[in-house]
C-alpha cells in the first residue's frame, strides 16, 4: 500500500545506534527513505548504515552527541545537504537515572530535562524551515507510557517524560497544519538495556510485567518501530498532536478475574 510508502522522503533520527532508534532507521529505510542515523558511537552508527546499504536502501551516519546544541545546526545541515532534503524528524535520543527523591539534586534534574526536553526542543526548531519546505513533513518524539503516572522511585524519569508529552502537544499546535508532530510511548520493550536492568532487579520482574500486559509479552524494538513508519508515512497525514502507547495493553485489574482465551 503506497499510504504507507517513505519513497522520496528524507529522515533524522537521533540515538540510533541501537534499540528503538536503529530499529527506526531500519524500518524507514525497508519503507523507501533516506535516512541519517546520529549517535555518540560511531561503530554502532556505521553498523546500521552498512546494513541498510546492504539492502540496498541510503543512509549517512553522523556521530554526535546531541547533548551540545552546538552540534545539532551540523546535523541539519548535513542532512539536507547530502540527502537532499529533511522530512521526518525523529527525537528519539533520551534516558536518565531516577535516583530516590532525598539523592536528587536539582543538577540531576535538570541535565535530564536537557537531554529529554530541551535537545528535541532545539532540533526540532532547526529543522523546521527546512521541513516547512517538504510537504507532509513531520516530527516524532520518542516520550514513554510512564508519562502522566506516579510510580515512587521514578521522578526524575516521569517528569521528563511528562514535559516532552506536553512539549509535542504543543508543537502540533504551533506546527499545524504544515507540519504534523506526534509522539509514541512505548511500553516494556525488550533491549539490551533492559535486560540488563532485568539482571539486577528479582528474578521475577520480566514475568511480572508480562502478566500485567494485556497480549502477554515483552514489546521488540520492531514493534516501535512499525508504528513509527505509520506516523511518518502519508497514512497518518490527518494524524498530529496524538500521544500513540505501543504497551501491549495495560492491564488494570489487580489481581487476575478469568483465564485467557
Amino acid at each position: 500500500m503506497t499510504d504507507f510508502s517513505l519513497t522520496g522522503k528524507v529522515a533524522l533520527i537521533t540515538g540510533g545506534g541501537r534499540g528503538i532508534g536503529a530499529a527506526i532507521a531500519l524500518a524507514f529505510a525497508a519503507a523507501g527513505g533516506a535516512v541519517t542515523v546520529t549517535a555518540r558511537t560511531k561503530s554502532e552508527i556505521n553498523g546500521v548504515v552498512d546494513e541498510i546499504a546492504a539492502n540496498g536502501g541510503l543512509a549517512l551516519a553522523i556521530p554526535a552527541d546531541v547533548n551540545d546544541l552546538e552540534r545539532l545546526p551540523e546535523l541539519v545541515q548535513t542532512t539536507v545537504d547530502e540527502l537532499g532534503g529533511l522530512d521526518i524528524l525523529v527525537n528519539n535520543a533520551g534516558g536518565e537515572v531516577s535516583p530516590s527523591f532525598l539523592d536528587t539534586r536539582v543538577e540531576d534534574l535538570e541535565a535530564a530535562l536537557h537531554f529529554n526536553v530541551s535537545v528535541p526542543f532545539e532540533l526540532s526548531r532547526l529543522s523546521v524551515p527546512h521541513m516547512l519546505q517538504r510537504p507532509g513533513a513531520s516530527i516524532i518524539n520518542m516520550s514513554s507510557v510512564a508519562a502522566g503516572r506516579s510510580v515512587r522511585g521514578h521522578l526524575v524519569h516521569h517528569t521528563c517524560k511528562g514535559a516532552l508529552t506536553q512539549l509535542t502537544l504543543s508543537m502540533a499546535a504551533d506546527l499545524g497544519p504544515r507540519i504534523r508532530v506526534n509522539a509514541l510511548l512505548p511500553g516494556a520493550i525488550e533491549t539490551v538495556a533492559l535486560r540488563g536492568y532485568f539482571e539486577t532487579k528479582a528474578s521475577d520482574l520480566r514475568e511480572t510485567i508480562i502478566e500485567h500486559t494485556r497480549m502477554r509479552r515483552m514489546g521488540s524494538v520492531d514493534d516501535v518501530a512499525a508504528a513509527g513508519v505509520y506516523m511518518a508515512s502519508p497514512a497518518a497525514s490527518w494524524v498530529t498532536g496524538k500521544l500513540l502507547e505501543v504497551d501491549g495493553g495495560r492491564v488494570d485489574e489487580l489481581a487476575p478475574v478469568s483465564a485467557d482465551l
